[in-house]
């Protein structure tokens, strides 16, 4: 089955798909975006995500290209039309188009563009029962990552940085040597008493809609949250880690920066995490 893309009003060949040189997400990343997850045919917690983009537009002055619920609607017939049982929903919006210009272009239509693709959930769950290796780097992004833009330099470097280090993502590390998140994911530790941590989302980090639902999946398990910064050396001597976002869900980390975790071995935590999380979350039939 080929791939179909929405873009500003029409369902297109994903081939044949195509924005003006002139749209600002191009021109200067002037845009937000969201992906989110389907899984066995349903679109996870989409009500977080787009309460999210909600907020993102608003944070830059961008309107919304449509009425929210025809959004859904283009979403779901997005899924259904690329035949997504399993796989991710992709929306992006941006300023529109106008001439090339610094300032707010008045009266410009904000773009859209929606795209979904298959994904084989044996692989994140084969990942799983070896968990994935991090390292770390100096924070060099702007203060406002807080916004899901799409701008998106840093994090790109970060991965690829990543990559070159044989590891699978990349934590950015603040100037007093706590983590902050991932270059797509958000970061947690779990001590020795069972606690888990991850950094406020007040200001510095993005409020993960994952890790927003996995706060309610910890206490439907009885398990313990604490809100708060921790450093590379903590992570370093945890009972366990893992990074969490909608691709990843509750991922194991076993390896920081070379040094193992534990034994060096996914923890039993994150994976009950990992499996009570589809009965807590949002389910959006497609």
């Amino acid at each position: 089955m080929p791939r179909i893309a929405y873009v500003n009003g029409r369902y297109v060949p994903h081939r044949d798909a195509a924005i003006h040189i002139e749209d600002r997400g191009y021109q200067f990343a002037d845009g937000v975006y969201e992906v989110c997850e389907v899984a066995r045919g349903n679109l996870m917690d989409m009500t977080r995500h787009l309460d999210r983009l909600d907020r993102s537009l608003r944070e830059l002055r961008i309107g919304w290209p449509m009425h929210r619920s025809a959004l859904v609607m283009v979403m779901r017939e997005v899924v259904t039309r690329n035949g997504v049982q399993n796989g991710l929903v992709y929306v992006q919006v941006t300023r529109g188009v106008a001439s090339r210009d610094f300032v707010f272009p008045e009266d410009t239509v904000p773009a859209v563009v929606v795209t979904a693709k298959k994904v084989d959930p044996a692989l994140a769950a084969r990942r799983a029962e070896t968990g994935i290796k991090v390292i770390t780097l100096p924070e060099n992004r702007w203060d406002r990552v807080d916004i899901k833009s799409v701008g998106l330099l840093p994090n790109v470097l970060a991965k690829q940085a990543a990559k070159e280090a044989g590891a699978q993502e990349a934590w950015f590390v603040d100037a007093d040597g706590n983590v902050k998140e991932g270059g797509s994911s958000n970061a947690w530790i779990i001590t020795k008493d069972g606690c888990l941590v991850t950094r406020p989302a007040e200001h510095g980090i993005l409020r993960g809609i994952t890790r927003t639902t996995l706060f309610e999946v910890a206490a439907k398990l009885g398990l313990r949250i604490e809100e708060r910064g921790f450093s590379v050396a903590e992570a370093k001597a945890a009972r366990e880690a893992f990074i969490s976002s909608a691709t990843t869900i509750a991922m194991p980390v076993v390896e920081v920066d070379g040094s193992p975790i534990a034994n060096g071995h996914p923890g039993s935590v994150v994976q009950s995490l990992r499996q009570a999380f589809f009965d807590v979350a949002e389910k959006t039939p497609a």
